[in-house]
C-alpha cells in the first residue's frame, strides 16, 4: 500500500511538474508580450543626433577610446532621402551619413492577411530603429563635428528583373582632396548588405580615420495590428567575443553600465521576434564594442575599428557586412559564423535543433508546417515506441494485478510493512515495473519544452497555415478546438491506466486533462496541435499493447 501510494503520489508529482513548467513558459510569454506603452508629453523627445566615434588626429587615433567618443549637438538632417527596392528588402537611405533610417521586409506581412510588409527598422520618434556607419578622422568624412552629407546619382534604386546584384553609391568630396565612397552592395534573395568604403587621398597629409558601425534604437518594440507587442523569448541587444560567442546585452545592461571592449572580429545585433539586425565587421580586424544609453531614449551598441592609414596619393579600401531581417539560421550563418545562436532555443536547444532540423525536411517534402508537425510527432513516437510499450506493459500489469492488490490490502491492512513486501513480491512474480509507468510523462517534458521554442522562435511557423480553422500555427487557436481536443485525449489516455487507490488522489489525476486545458488554451496552436497527435497516439498504442497483453494472459489460462 505504501509503495503504490508512493509511485501514485510521484506520477503525480510528474503531471504536476509539467503544469509547473508550462505555467512557468505561460509567464514567459505574458512577460515576454506586454503591451506598448505610448510615448507622453513628459517624456524627452527624440532628437535627429548621432552618436558619432571621435578620431581627433593621426597622433590620437590609434589611443582612439569609445569611452572618449562624443555625441554631437542636436542638428537638423542636411541630407535626402534615398529608396532602395530589392525583391526582399525596401530600403531608405539618408545622405547625412548614409545611415539606413528604414527597413521593410517585403516577404513578410505585418500581420496574417495583410498586404502590408513588416517594417524592421524605421525612423519614428516612438520605435526608432537605425543602422548606422561611417569614417570619424580628423579629416572626415566624420568628425567631432557631425556627420558628412553625401550626394547620391538618384533618389531611387531598383533590383530589376534578373539583375541578381545592384550597386548604390553615395560620394562625398573633401576639401583638401580627400574623396570617399560609401557603396551598397544588395544581392537578389538576400537580406545582407555590404557596406563599403572607397577612400582616395589626393590630400598632401596621410589620412587617418576608423570605421565605425552601429545600432540604435529606442526600447519600444513596435506594436502589432491588434496593437500588443509581438516578441518573445529576448529583445535587447548582443554581441559575440571569441571567448563567449553569444552575449545577451540588455537595455538594462546598457542604461547601467557602458560596454567598452576590443573585440577581434565577432559581431553586435539587435534582436527581436523572429526578426534581427548585426553589424559585422572584417573578421580580422579588432574593435572596439560599445555600447551607450542616451537621455533621449536611444540605446546604441555598435563599434569602431582600430584606425586605418592612407598615404597622400593612395586609395584603400574597407567594408562591414549588415544582417536585417528574418532570424533565418542558414541565412544567419552565411552572413557569419554563430550569428545563428540569436535564434534562442532555451534549454533544450539540441533537441529543438533537432526537431526543426526534421520539421524542415518534412516541409521540404509536404509544402505544409502543420503536417510537419503532425509527421514529427509520428517520428518521435515510432523512435520511443519500445521504451513506451515496455510502460504500457507494465501499467496493464498494474491494472491487472488490481484484485491481487485489493487482496493483499484486505490481509495486511494492519501491517504495512508486510504489505509492502507482499506487494514487491507481487510485482517480481508478475515480472511488473511500476516505475516504468512515469517514462512517457518524463520524455514527454524535455521534447514539448523543445517543441515549444521551435515554435515560439522559427520565423518560418510565423503566420503558417494549417487546415481549416488554423491559419497561424504561432498563435493560439481562435476556437480554443485544439486544446480542448488535447484534454479530450489526455483524459481518454488516463482512462485506459490503473486508478489511484486514494480517492483524493484520483479525483486529482481526474482534474488533470481540465487544468491542462485551461493552462495551455492561449498557446502557440502548433504546440497544441503536438500534443494532441502525441496523446492521440500514446493513447492508441497503449490501447493496443494492453488488448495484446490481455490476449496473451488469457492463452496463458
Amino acid at each position: 500500500m505504501m509503495l503504490e501510494n508512493m509511485l501514485d503520489n510521484l506520477r503525480i508529482a510528474l503531471y504536476v511538474l509539467l503544469a509547473t513548467m508550462g505555467f512557468f513558459l505561460y509567464q514567459a510569454w505574458v512577460a515576454d508580450h506586454p503591451v506598448a506603452q505610448e510615448l507622453t508629453a513628459t517624456q524627452p523627445k527624440l532628437v535627429e543626433s548621432r552618436f558619432v566615434p571621435e578620431a581627433a588626429s593621426a597622433q590620437e587615433a590609434a589611443e582612439v577610446k569609445p569611452q572618449q567618443a562624443l555625441v554631437p549637438a542636436p542638428t537638423p538632417s542636411a541630407g535626402q532621402l534615398v529608396n532602395v527596392t530589392t525583391d526582399v528588402l525596401a530600403l531608405t537611405l539618408n545622405t547625412q551619413g548614409g545611415d539606413i533610417l528604414g527597413v521593410k521586409l517585403l516577404q513578410y506581412p505585418e500581420s496574417l492577411n495583410s498586404k502590408t510588409p513588416f517594417i524592421l527598422l524605421n525612423n519614428e520618434p516612438a520605435t526608432r530603429y537605425i543602422a548606422e556607419s561611417g569614417l570619424v578622422g580628423q579629416q572626415g568624412p566624420d568628425t567631432k563635428a557631425g556627420q558628412a552629407v553625401y550626394t547620391a546619382e538618384q533618389t531611387d534604386y531598383s533590383l530589376s528583373p534578373g539583375q541578381n546584384e545592384l550597386k548604390v553609391r553615395l560620394v562625398w568630396h573633401g576639401d583638401n582632396g580627400l574623396t570617399v565612397t560609401k557603396v551598397y552592395t544588395f544581392q537578389r534573395q538576400s537580406y545582407e548588405v555590404k557596406v563599403g568604403y572607397e577612400i582616395n587621398n589626393q590630400s598632401t597629409q596621410p589620412w587617418v580615420g576608423s570605421l565605425y558601425t552601429q545600432l540604435a534604437r529606442t526600447n519600444n518594440p513596435p506594436p502589432t495590428h491588434s496593437g500588443i507587442v509581438n516578441l518573445a523569448t529576448y529583445f535587447g541587444g548582443a554581441i559575440s567575443t571569441p571567448q563567449k560567442p553569444f552575449q545577451k546585452l540588455s537595455f538594462s545592461d546598457m542604461k547601467e553600465k557602458n560596454l567598452d571592449q576590443p573585440v577581434k572580429g565577432g559581431w553586435a545585433a539587435m534582436i527581436q521576434h523572429y526578426f534581427i539586425s548585426a553589424w559585422v565587421p572584417p573578421k580580422d580586424m579588432v574593435a572596439d564594442y560599445y555600447t551607450r544609453a542616451s537621455s533621449n531614449g536611444l540605446y546604441t551598441l555598435g563599434m569602431i575599428t582600430q584606425p586605418i592609414t592612407v598615404q597622400p596619393g593612395a586609395s584603400a579600401y574597407t567594408e562591414a557586412k549588415l544582417y536585417s531581417g528574418p532570424a533565418i539560421a542558414d541565412q544567419l550563418e552565411k552572413t557569419t559564423p554563430g550569428l545563428k545562436l540569436t535564434i534562442d532555443y532555451g534549454w533544450f536547444w539540441f533537441i529543438s535543433d533537432i526537431i526543426f532540423w526534421m520539421m524542415q525536411q518534412i516541409y521540404n517534402f509536404v509544402g505544409n508546417w502543420g503536417w510537419a508537425i503532425v509527421i514529427v510527432t509520428i517520428i518521435i513516437k515510432l523512435l520511443f515506441y519500445q521504451l513506451s510499450a515496455k510502460s504500457y506493459r507494465s501499467m496493464s500489469g498494474l491494472k491487472r494485478l488490481q484484485p491481487k492488490m485489493e487482496a493483499l490490502k484486505e490481509r495486511y491492512k494492519d501491517d504495512r510493512q508486510k504489505m509492502t513486501q507482499a506487494t514487491l513480491e507481487l510485482y517480481r512474480q508478475e515480472k511488473v515495473n511500476p516505475m516504468s509507468g512515469c517514462l512517457p510523462i518524463l520524455i514527454q517534458i524535455p521534447v514539448f519544452i523543445a517543441l515549444y521554442w521551435v515554435l515560439v522562435e522559427s520565423v518560418q511557423l510565423r503566420q503558417a497555415p494549417f487546415i481549416f480553422w488554423i491559419h497561424d500555427l504561432s498563435q493560439q487557436d481562435p476556437y480554443y478546438i485544439l486544446p480542448v481536443l488535447m484534454g479530450i485525449s489526455m483524459f481518454i489516455q488516463q482512462r485506459l491506466n490503473p486508478p489511484p487507490p486514494d480517492p483524493m488522489q484520483a479525483k486529482v489525476m481526474m482534474l488533470m486533462p481540465v487544468i491542462f486545458t485551461v493552462l495551455f488554451a492561449n498557446f502557440p496552436a502548433g504546440l497544441m496541435l503536438y500534443w494532441f497527435v502525441n496523446n492521440t497516439l500514446s493513447f492508441l498504442q497503449q490501447w493496443y499493447i494492453m488488448k495484446r497483453v490481455e490476449k496473451e494472459a488469457n492463452a496463458k489460462r
